[in-house]
């Protein structure tokens, strides 16, 4: 048993720390006050490599590991959350979606110019009545001769309002229920595409998230991926991955708001002493960083696990409900060390703990995670 990077995953970890240090946190707080894409340092992350980091150099990837991308999760998420989701949404539930799943055809189309990160990617799945039920999509899809007619709705898309490739889940045929979704690879150009609200919402306030709109929208019957009918399965499959990307996010927004807890207790003087010399705020980091480290091993497993090829589903359930709730609890602790002054925005606790919240929600709530990990052990 390693518990030791390799040298080319400290190599991304410190590369991306620096890039997070100098580029990330200087406009954290402005993109999420003003809900800004921070479409410059996408840009950034796509010429240095991130943005395709565990593809093969073939598709225009890195050629590196599950482990190293979750790795730049992390460093990102420490100083903001937003950045962090940007990233694990196009490189997890989009760009790993079409290298697990498509075809080579399509893996030469998308994925390529995915990895480089010359287009963005998005994964519509969740609807305005299917959320954790994803079995009740009301989208459908009709082949009519070299085309799939696609109408419905999606929402809660993340990237949604920037992306350029979407995977698109819809029902081809009602009566088999989830036995009757399928997957397809739609383009933002296509015709009767379009991005409808865009959400206003508590945190990770600078990822585009929105609703996605398709009204007799022609999609080329080759961008179907797999078979009919494969779709729930994939999508299932996708989410697993996903859940490790989230529980990095989730990781690094832990490791932030510590780091920025410890920073202040060593600054702030209440009663003429600084307040980290107080035991009950000592415990308290201790209590914080015995947590973090609980999280950070069971992120790291679920990759190692992907990454060796082995079965990974119930661990990353496990990574996802721990470092999520974990995350709530630090950042939340994290205001309350900071006092009043964590409550303002002067300092970056509070956005922390709004980003937070999101983690146990999205790609699968803290109680699907507790399901998929009670069914394991009861089966």
């Amino acid at each position: 048993m390693n518990f030791i990077l390799s040298k080319e995953q400290e190599l991304v970890r410190q590369t991306v720390k620096e890039f997070a240090q100098n580029k990330v946190k200087p406009i954290a707080a402005e993109i999420d006050e003003t809900e800004r894409f921070p479409m410059e340092n996408v840009k950034l992350m796509a010429k240095y490599g991130m943005m395709g980091i565990p593809f093969s150099k073939e598709y225009g990837g890195a050629g590196g590991d599950t482990l190293a991308y979750i790795l730049a999760v992390e460093e990102l998420s420490k100083v903001c959350g937003s950045t962090g989701v940007i990233l694990s949404a196009h490189v997890s539930l989009c760009a790993s979606l079409i290298d697990q799943f498509g075809t080579e055809d399509q893996k030469q189309k998308y994925l390529t110019s995915l990895a480089k990160g010359e287009k963005i990617g998005a994964f519509g799945l969740t609807e305005p009545n299917a959320g954790t039920d994803a079995s009740g999509q009301q989208t459908v899809a009709v082949l009519d001769g070299d085309n799939y007619i696609l109408n419905g709705s999606k929402i809660f898309i993340t990237n949604g309002g920037v992306a350029d490739v979407f995977i698109i889940f819809a029902m081809t045929d009602r009566s088999k229920g989830v036995k009757g979704i399928s997957a397809f690879i739609v383009e933002k150009s296509f015709e009767g595409f379009s991005i409808g609200k865009l959400e206003n919402k508590m945190g990770i306030r600078a990822s585009s998230t929105t609703e996605l709109v398709m009204e007799n929208c022609i999609v080329p019957k080759e961008n179907l991926i797999g078979k009919e009918g494969k779709g729930f399965g994939i999508a299932m499959k996708t989410l697993d991955g996903g859940r490790i990307g989230i529980a990095a996010q989730a990781l690094g927004l832990a490791e932030g708001a510590l780091d920025e807890a410890i920073a202040y207790m060593k600054e702030r003087k209440q009663f003429g002493r600084q307040i980290g010399a107080f035991q009950g705020l000592q415990w308290m980091v201790a209590e914080m960083d015995t947590k973090i480290e609980a999280a950070r091993w069971l992120v790291y497993k679920a990759a190692f696990l992907k990454d060796q090829k082995m079965p990974y589903s119930v661990e990353a359930a496990r990574a996802k409900l721990f470092a999520a709730e974990v995350a709530m609890e630090v950042t939340t602790k994290a205001v309350q060390i900071f006092g009043g002054y964590g409550y303002t925005k002067e300092y970056p606790v509070e956005r922390m703990m709004r980003d937070a919240k999101i983690t146990e929600i999205y790609e699968g709530t803290s109680e699907v995670q507790r399901m998929v990990i009670s069914g394991s052990i009861l089966k």
